[in-house]
């Protein structure tokens, strides 16, 4: 069984170099977690969790990071890796910041029209038909292919999405071996360990050593994240050809790949909870890094989330599929999370600044 088990992890390392949930399933979740509080309408929390005891009040220099952004040539995404660009050069240069370069890493396999606007790396997608219609397979093997080709003057790399904005200067969460990660509440290693164990065999140790997390946002040492990237994209591929592991993973089955790859070599993450915000969940953006708007906002006219249901207000990004949201949003009314009424205006100032925001050639015919 063991030598069974090492020849799998050989194998994985080697062999080639998000869901949407319901409104049930968020409140049971910000309602009861452990270690949360509400107060005022907003949660509050211990914003660092499961550091090591070595690890803590030991940074004393500046480290910067390289921040990496996986991205496609569909329109939907420039317009967001376009804001996303924007607050980060604003951020980059306040003080506290330790952000270094930047990387658009578009895995069309062809260059766009965004070229001269961000800087881009061009890189091959996955073979036709690999990613069984889950584009973000696509993710680890972009990786791959820039940590082989990329020259990064940074020792540390952030990975981040397009749909993230800055809120405030981001400094370096990490420590040395120690990667920091945003603990995401619906990855749940310990609950699937039948699964688990099919890609992190027992002598690996216990399943609470993959960490609940997915690869973004995570700032790494780019040593650490070459030897992981492999692994991470062959077991993203082999848990999409196991039926059991894909309908229980879903779009999210990525994540728990590089959760397991980052196990297999030994590595554990600093959780921060105060990394990102998730709206319209978060209700506030104060400590919070960096702003993730994968879900819808709706509401009515009082303010009054009406999730699951377009509401009377609403922004999604979904909405805007074939090309940028037009200038000048409306603000969500009154009543409405801090959380939501920032991203809208940050949104909005990004649109107003951006040179040729609303260009034809972002958008599809």
């Amino acid at each position: 069984m063991g030598r069974a088990s090492t020849l799998l992890i050989i194998f994985l390392v080697l062999g080639s170099s998000f869901a949407t949930y319901n409104l049930v399933t968020m409140l049971r979740h910000y309602g009861s977690s452990e270690g949360v509080t509400v107060a005022d309408g907003g949660l509050f929390f211990d914003p660092i969790t499961e550091m090591p005891d070595h690890v803590k009040n030991r940074k004393t220099s500046k480290a910067p990071f390289h921040v990496a952004l996986t991205a496609t040539d569909a329109p939907y995404n420039k317009w967001q890796c376009r804001v996303m660009y924007y607050w980060y050069k604003q951020q980059k240069k306040l003080p506290g910041s330790e952000m270094g370069g930047f990387t658009r890493i578009l895995h069309s396999g062809k260059s766009d029209n965004l070229m001269d606007e961000i800087p881009t790396v061009v890189v091959d997608p996955l073979a036709e038909g690999m990613d069984r219609g889950y584009i973000v397979l696509n993710r680890p093997w972009a990786f791959v292919q820039w940590l082989e080709k990329a020259k990064i003057e940074e020792e540390y790399v952030l990975m981040a999405e397009p749909d993230h904005i800055f809120l405030r200067p981001l400094p370096n969460l990490a420590y040395q071996g120690h990667p920091a990660a945003f603990p995401f509440f619906y990855i749940k290693p310990d609950q699937n360990e039948k699964i688990i164990r099919k890609f992190y065999p027992e002598e690996y140790g216990p399943v609470t050593n993959v960490d609940p997390i997915g690869n973004s946002p995570v700032i790494i040492r780019k040593d650490l994240i070459a030897k992981i990237a492999p692994t991470w994209m062959n077991i993203s591929l082999k848990m999409k050809e196991d039926p059991e592991t894909d309908k229980a993973f879903g779009w999210v089955l990525e994540m728990y790949a590089y959760a397991v790859a980052s196990a297999l070599h030994g590595v554990r993450h600093i959780l921060r909870k105060d990394f990102m915000l998730q709206p319209p969940w978060d209700l506030e953006t104060n400590k919070k890094y960096i702003l993730h708007y994968t879900y819808g906002c709706d509401y009515n006219m009082k303010g009054e989330l009406t999730y699951g249901k377009i509401g009377e207000w609403r922004f999604d990004k979904r909405s805007h599929l074939r090309g940028p949201p037009p200038k000048n949003l409306p603000l969500p009314p009154p009543g409405v999370p801090e959380s939501v009424v920032t991203l809208v205006k940050m949104v909005n100032e990004a649109s107003a600044n951006i040179p040729n925001w609303n260009t034809t050639g972002l958008v599809e015919a």
